[in-house]
């Protein structure tokens, strides 16, 4: 449990606030028609008037432990996004505690219908949505890249349903145009022999606590939950960014999604920072304006 803490003590150091004053905005939006905390979003839309805007979802890490950090995902996220005109989309979703993998995609994916369906109400501009997220929330951006048009899928013994019930939209697609995964999860087996210093194999882990055992134990359960698992060449671009230093998540989990789209000849981008932690030394004007330029390219194609 300390090391957990921990991920909560790092990420909050690094993060600037990017708060904004006077924009229009919804908050606490219910997305799958329900009155609970977990499924809540917030939406922000830039200062400058436009009929619509093109759209960013961005999803908070926690170690898949927290059901209510919306807020700090706009912190993290949100200011460069809004000031390069997108829509910014700030989504909370089920913790390990409230419920096991697939909630949490079945969570994010539901979110995602839901602003297709209400798209005309907040000025959404549905041609393109992209999706962005650290840490776990990097896990939940790129497994929502991957999974695109993935219902149940059977691993093993084990069948999940990806992309889920939640929601009164089913008729919405829940996929995005473009990925930006920041230090996220992708291969939970590898994660300690890649030279993490959390323990993941532990029961306790985030990545065990999430799967419902410990995940050497649990290969198809594991694969199941592996973003890299789901990697086709119909996949989204990518842009993943990763510290070479990072003691909680090691960067082997972005370069294995890395190779597993270039394989797949996926256009996609690794940027591994020297030096860089679990979020510090990432998350500055560098870093935010190579995301915000990578979405705008591709919001014009």
């Amino acid at each position: 449990m300390k090391q957990i803490i921990i991920i909560f003590l790092i990420q909050a150091a690094v993060f600037s606030s990017f708060a904004q004053t006077n924009l229009p905005s919804w908050k606490d939006l219910n997305y799958a028609g329900d009155d609970k905390v977990y499924h809540m979003l917030d939406i922000y839309l830039p200062a400058e008037v436009q009929s619509e805007y093109p759209a960013v979802v961005v999803i908070y890490g926690s170690g898949f432990m927290s059901n209510n950090l919306k807020h700090d995902a706009f912190k993290a996220l949100g200011g460069p996004l809004l000031k390069s005109g997108f829509a910014v989309i700030c989504v909370n979703h089920r913790s390990s505690s409230d419920s096991l993998f697939p909630a949490q995609i079945n969570d994010v994916k539901a979110a995602i219908r839901f602003l297709r369906a209400k798209a005309k109400d907040y000025k959404i501009d549905t041609s393109f949505i992209g999706i962005t997220g650290y840490s776990s929330g990097g896990h939940l951006s790129a497994f929502t890249g991957t999974s695109e048009s993935v219902n149940n899928i059977t691993i093993g013994s084990v069948t999940m349903n990806i992309e889920g019930k939640v929601g009164k939209y089913p008729g919405f697609s829940s996929s995005v145009d473009a990925v930006v995964d920041w230090y996220g999860p992708t291969t939970f087996q590898i994660m300690d022999s890649c030279g993490s210093e959390m323990k993941h194999d532990s029961p306790g882990s985030p990545e065990s606590l999430l799967i419902g055992g410990p995940i050497q134990e649990n290969d198809d359960k594991c694969a199941l939950a592996d973003p890299v698992t789901y990697v086709d060449p119909g996949d989204p671009p990518f842009l993943i960014f990763h510290g070479d230093a990072d003691p909680l998540v090691p960067y082997c989990q972005s370069r294995k999604l890395f190779e597993a789209l270039q394989k797949n000849q996926v256009s996609s981008q690794f940027i591994l920072v020297p030096g860089a932690g679990h979020g510090k030394g990432l998350h500055n004007e560098k870093y935010s304006k190579m995301m915000t330029d990578f979405f705008i390219l591709h919001s014009k194609k």
